[in-house]
């Protein structure tokens, strides 16, 4: 089930992410003078205001860092329950607030290992959107 929510807006300083998401690459940008890598994708480093940032494909593989199981919930989310909201450690340092798909709800754990996914968003008006970035179960 496809969960309703849209994506944030491609501007100039995240586009390059939302080029990668087309593309079913996690994409993101890493502060040539610290480093870090940076979650939401911007321009600037927020450790330590660097404007000498480069992008580069992620793995797009993470572990759950933490998690919670939505049961109930008014409106259009509340058709899609249960559904899995959490925050994934990419393995790049990141930690990105997301949902994790194509699983049983019951059955996530903290330090399971997932993937990146993109999947299909619609806005307000019925259009289609920029992808989702959402992270699925890997193994057994």
């Amino acid at each position: 089930m496809t969960l309703p929510a849209r994506a944030a807006q491609p501007n100039s300083e995240n586009l390059r992410f939302f080029e990668g998401a087309e593309q079913g690459c996690l994409v993101l940008p890493r502060c040539n003078d610290c480093d870090f890598v940076i979650w939401f994708p911007r321009e600037i480093c927020p450790e330590c205001g660097s404007q000498d940032v480069d992008w580069f494909e992620a793995s797009g593989k993470g572990s759950v860092y933490s998690f919670t199981v939505t049961r109930r919930i008014p409106g259009s989310w509340g058709k899609a329950t249960p559904f899995v909201l959490a925050y994934v450690e990419l393995e790049e340092g990141p930690r990105v607030m997301t949902n994790i798909v194509d699983c049983d709800p019951e059955q996530v754990t903290i330090g399971d290992s997932v993937e990146a996914v993109f999947e299909d968003a619609t806005n307000r008006d019925g259009d289609s959107g920029p992808p989702l970035l959402r992270f699925r179960p890997v193994g057994g």
